[in-house]
């Protein structure tokens, strides 16, 4: 960074503000424990103006006990206002849909300026080796990775094969002993710096998201011009944010979580580490993975209102072009009414290079009625040799019963997030066949949502009404619990 960089980001890094603040203990005590430590991602105005109420108090009593010159003397909601202000920049407002409150959610520059204050702290213990071992396998990924050779590629995997038979035999024959409290004090502060770091991370993402949304609001707003051109400047912006390096990165991170192995393995070794005696674990730490996931849905919810932005704006345009076809059918009546009341009216036509045509009444054909079948609905024979038919069949209507399959549904959901509908036609094999299949694929409850993997496929196997085993192959389908932390990815 050159001098005209720095100079610029102290005029307008709203974290180099921070910093600079005489209020910045305060601010940084309250906002960062309750947005970073805490990992509270929005909080109501009330809620909010109890904890700084609360912290205002504490401090002021301990650093004027006689009250006479608070260190801050101005009302919780007055600080909270100043912090959200447009041109201080270190809280969002904003108003869910199901609220008339204002929430506030902290932005990406309080946690540059709580992470870098965090970082002064002198710290007893610095780990250094996990992060050599992390360092080696990023640089054994990027250049094993880039190798463009089948032959080196596989070359590097027999290689690490080898090395994971030596170390099985190693740990088979008891040579190897398990990690001492050091070495796992080095990998747990690896660990959760980067976890905290990436939920610092999904902030400053779903911020770059909400400005191009903002940015499409504004051009919407103050556009004159057709739809068309509009049109291809959003979804260019939307489509730079997305097919950057930051936008596929987010997606490859957000894919690799909605895996469910990878959701089911991540809890697996969350509760393995906080069972750990050897080393002082954040008990916070064990759903971080829920954490991660509810951020990255914040993110993709801006991504949605950048699409609601453009399905409103077409439906505006559309709107606005039919009431002008309609307006200028109006003029059109009201011009014809006014020719018509007025005396002895001269209404003259042009016809371009037309000629009339001419064709006498005789020249028309006359009417022929079209050829009749006869149809004999007479049955041949006599009726008592007429063969038997059962026609209960026709009658027979197959019934979904979709209270009994939510009923179902909620009872596998109970103790666990989510759960896979191979997996629950298995414990729940169905009675009716693939109507009741269908009958779960159309469940639209509040508490239930639908998870649709269009990348992999599963057989169902189940019994038709004639009792055949037939067998389904679908995309892979998973019943969710409302509010567990996972997303949608299709419904």
């Amino acid at each position: 960074m050159d001098h005209d960089g720095i100079a610029y980001l102290r005029a307008n890094s709203a974290a180099w503000r921070l910093l600079r603040a005489d209020s910045a203990p305060l601010v940084l005590a309250v906002l960062g424990q309750i947005f970073v430590v805490e990992n509270v991602r929005t909080i109501a105005e009330s809620a909010l103006l109890s904890r700084v109420d609360e912290v205002l108090y504490q401090v002021n009593r301990s650093l004027d006990p006689d009250g006479e010159q608070p260190a801050y003397p101005r009302t919780a909601r007055q600080y909270v206002q100043s912090w959200a202000a447009p041109d201080v920049g270190w809280l969002r407002t904003f108003y869910p849909d199901d609220s008339t409150e204002a929430h506030y959610d902290a932005t990406s520059e309080l946690e540059k300026a709580y992470a870098w204050v965090a970082g002064l702290q002198a710290r007893s213990f610095v780990g250094t080796e996990s992060r050599l071992h992390t360092l080696i396998d990023l640089l054994r990924q990027m250049v094993q990775g880039a190798d463009a050779d089948p032959a080196g590629r596989l070359a590097a995997l027999h290689r690490r094969r080898s090395d994971l038979d030596a170390e099985i035999e190693a740990v088979g024959s008891g040579r190897t002993p398990p990690l001492d409290a050091t070495a796992l004090r080095d990998r747990y502060q690896h660990f959760a710096t980067t976890a905290r770091e990436l939920l610092a991370d999904f902030r400053e993402v779903e911020e770059n998201f909400r400005a191009l949304d903002r940015g499409a609001r504004e051009k919407i707003a103050a556009w004159d011009g057709g739809k068309g051109e509009l049109l291809e400047q959003l979804v260019g912006d939307r489509h730079a944010i997305t097919a950057s390096d930051q936008g596929r990165s987010f997606q490859a991170f957000h894919d690799f979580l909605l895996s469910r192995s990878q959701q089911e393995e991540l809890t697996e070794l969350l509760e393995g580490l906080v069972a750990l005696d050897q080393v002082e674990v954040d008990r916070r730490l064990r759903h971080v993975h829920h954490d991660w996931l509810d951020a990255a849905e914040r993110t993709q919810h801006m991504v949605r209102l950048l699409s609601e932005q453009l399905r409103r704006f077409l439906d505006d345009k559309v709107w606005l072009e039919n009431r002008r076809v309609m307006d200028l059918l109006r003029s059109v009546e009201r011009h014809a009414l006014a020719l018509r009341v007025t005396a002895r009216p001269v209404i003259e036509m042009e016809l371009d290079a037309l000629s009339p045509q001419l064709r006498l009444p005789m020249e028309r054909p006359l009417y022929a009625s079209s050829a009749t079948e006869a149809f004999d609905t007479v049955a041949m024979g006599a009726p008592e040799d007429a063969p038997d038919v059962d026609t209960a069949g026709l009658f027979d209507q197959v019934y979904v019963d979709t209270t009994r399959l939510l009923a179902t549904a909620r009872r596998a959901l109970r103790g666990r997030d989510q759960v896979g509908l191979t997996e629950l036609l298995r414990d729940n094999p169905p009675e009716l066949g693939l109507a009741e299949i269908i009958g779960y694929l159309a469940l639209t409850e509040d508490d239930i949502d639908l998870v649709v993997d269009e990348s992999v496929t599963a057989e169902v196997g189940y019994l038709d009404l004639a009792g055949v085993t037939r067998t389904l192959r679908m995309p892979q389908v998973t019943l969710v619990r409302r509010g567990a932390a996972t997303t949608r990815r299709s419904r």
